[in-house]
């Protein structure tokens, strides 16, 4: 895959190599692998790198060292741009471009601004990402946080590579769990009244039960004790779902999570689709009767043994609910169904691919990613209770207190299949230690560096007007190669569904980015200062020591506009984050 528009370049020009190789009857293969293209580990070793002499060697018969000679001899004799191109054992192809070769970078990155990195992958196909979908029966919890940071930063990737993605937050607002609810607020309505009801067992103990209960006796006063039991029941549901819901959608909001659609459980039963679903597997004999219930042969589909979807009573299943929500999903005429799940769905996730077989789909058009648990820490200690609910750590206290950047950051900076620790202290903390801070102090770096220099009178300039050659330090190279394959990196993390790939990619570049500026000046001193005892200007403009280097006039331009792509680019990448990139910290 490639990664960018050099490396574009150099995979195209060892495509061409082998099909050159192929015609000359030195390489037999009808097909070959598209050349991968990547970085090497080690600098030395290089600008670029590829095994596709390895992916070969076994299927024409010859080593991989071979195969590595004869792609290298034919780009050496065709391709001018590389300075080298070396062999490495056992048959890695090593490539050291001409140094313009990298100015494309800058332009490219100038040229589309905050479109650098998108590209036409997805083809326009169509998205549905459903996440987060908690029962509206309490608030979202830092799992909830977790979910709702990676759905959101989903689909941003997924439409930067060409998806059109709609977002969808499925209400399960139907079944046992809402009746609990219900049951639980009402008793706690009645208490307030000085009338007994026995709380229901599996009830739902929170503070916030007593506050809903609370905001309906000062809404409706004593007047539901007027109506049967049942009819009270049921109005106190209504009630708080309406606030929960309420509430929910705020937390999302001040979170900076939004959705196209929110699709109620409900609406399935009272629609009839749940019958068109069942009634749909039934003429695919995909559905049959046994012991006064309705079953789904899901053993067709590899589960280890068939699954109710209508009890005895008449009463739909869960599962019923799940295969009628994704028929109304496929019917819609989504290309991609991705769900956000927590980790102990995972066995259920067949299942449900099951059923989109059964519908007549390949099982993965339906894509499933798993969340795991989040540990809260303090100070590396772990935080058990929370105050507010008495339960679990809200989502809106997390954010609350550390603010809704650092928290979708420290959500995204590990795979989201595995256990991630979330330290309030350390997301509040304004050093390097802190990563969310550590990417954004260096955007706001790069913002106060290029306002100082147009104060100076220094207009930052486009790349095309300035002498590129002149980027000649390691500190600077480095940046560039790494400007470039931020591309494919977006290509390779929507593909994959990980875009936890970015927080890693802007921390590595903040990190050059500061490597840089502390061995390099930017700016000349201003008249009547001394070049040893120059300053920069920091994050918020304050003085900064510099770096004791004479900078020519033609080298503050270059590096200017070095830096003003930099900075493009962390802002995309904070973007893609659903993170702000700040001007001043």
């Amino acid at each position: 895959m490639s990664v960018g528009i050099v490396q574009e370049r150099v995979a195209a020009a060892i495509a061409e190599a082998l099909e050159i190789v192929k015609k000359q009857g030195l390489l037999t293969s009808e097909m070959f692998p598209s050349p991968v293209v990547e970085f090497p580990k080690r600098e030395e070793w290089g600008d670029l790198s590829s095994n596709v002499a390895m992916s070969l060697a076994k299927k024409e018969g010859k080593s991989p060292r071979v195969v590595a000679e004869l792609i290298a001899e034919q780009m050496r004799a065709a391709c001018p741009f590389f300075e080298h191109i070396d062999i490495a054992p056992p048959g890695f192809l090593n490539f050291t471009l001409r140094r313009d070769c990298w100015d494309t970078v800058l332009t490219e990155v100038e040229t589309q601004g905050a479109c650098y990195g998108n590209s036409s992958i997805g083809h326009g196909r169509r998205v549905l990402l459903e996440f987060v979908s908690a029962n509206p029966t309490g608030p979202l919890h830092m799992g909830h946080g977790r979910g709702a940071a990676l759905g959101e930063a989903l689909a941003r990737l997924l439409r930067a590579a060409g998806y059109a993605v709609e977002r969808e937050y499925y209400i399960n607002d139907a079944g046992r769990q809402m009746k609990l609810l219900a049951a639980s607020v009402y008793a706690r309505y009645a208490a307030l009244e000085g009338q007994t009801i026995a709380f229901p067992e599996d009830g739902y103990h929170g503070a916030y039960i007593q506050e809903l209960a609370q905001g309906i006796q000062e809404q409706m006063g004593s007047n539901l004790l007027s109506l049967s039991p049942e009819e009270a029941t049921a109005r106190c549901g209504e009630l708080a779902y309406e606030k929960l819901l309420a509430a929910i959608k705020q937390d999302l909001a001040d979170f900076g999570i939004t959705f196209e659609t929110w699709y109620s459980e409900a609406s399935l039963f009272t629609t009839g689709k749940i019958h068109d679903a069942l009634n749909d597997l039934e003429k695919r004999d995909l559905v049959f009767k046994a012991d006064g219930a309705t079953w789904f042969r899901s053993t067709t589909f590899k589960d280890e043994k068939d699954r109710v979807v209508c009890k005895q009573d008449g009463d739909y299943t869960y599962l019923a609910s799940d295969i009628a929500y994704h028929y109304d999903k496929l019917t819609r005429g989504f290309d991609w169904l991705i769900n956000i799940w927590g980790a102990d769905h995972h066995g259920y996730v067949p299942r449900m691919q099951g059923a989109v077989e059964a519908f007549g789909y390949p099982k993965d058009r339906l894509q499933v990613v798993l969340v795991q648990m989040v540990s809260l820490l303090r100070g590396g200690q772990k935080v058990e209770m929370s105050k507010r609910s008495g339960e679990f750590v809200t989502l809106q206290e997390v954010a609350d207190e550390v603010g809704a950047d650092a928290a979708k950051f420290f959500f995204l900076m590990r795979r989201s299949d595995t256990h991630l620790e979330f330290d309030l202290e350390l997301a509040k903390k304004q050093s390097s230690e802190n990563p969310v801070y550590y990417v954004q102090y260096a955007h706001a770096r790069l913002a106060s560096l290029l306002r100082i220099a147009e104060e100076r009178g220094l207009t930052v300039p486009v790349v095309s007007d300035v002498d590129l050659s002149l980027l000649a330090a390691p500190e600077e190279f480095r940046l560039i190669k790494h400007l470039s394959s931020f591309p494919g990196l977006i290509e390779s993390c929507a593909q994959a569904l990980e875009p936890h790939r970015i927080s890693f990619y802007l921390q590595e570049l903040a990190g050059l980015l500061h490597a840089f500026y502390y061995k390099h000046r930017v700016l000349p001193p201003k008249e009547g200062e001394v070049q040893a005892d120059a300053v920069e200007p920091g994050p918020d403009g304050e003085a900064v020591e510099a770096p004791r280097e004479v900078v020519s006039p033609s080298v503050t331009q270059s590096r200017l506009a070095l830096l003003q792509q930099v900075k493009t680019v962390l802002h995309n990448g904070l973007t893609l984050l659903g993170v702000s990139a700040p001007e001043k910290m």
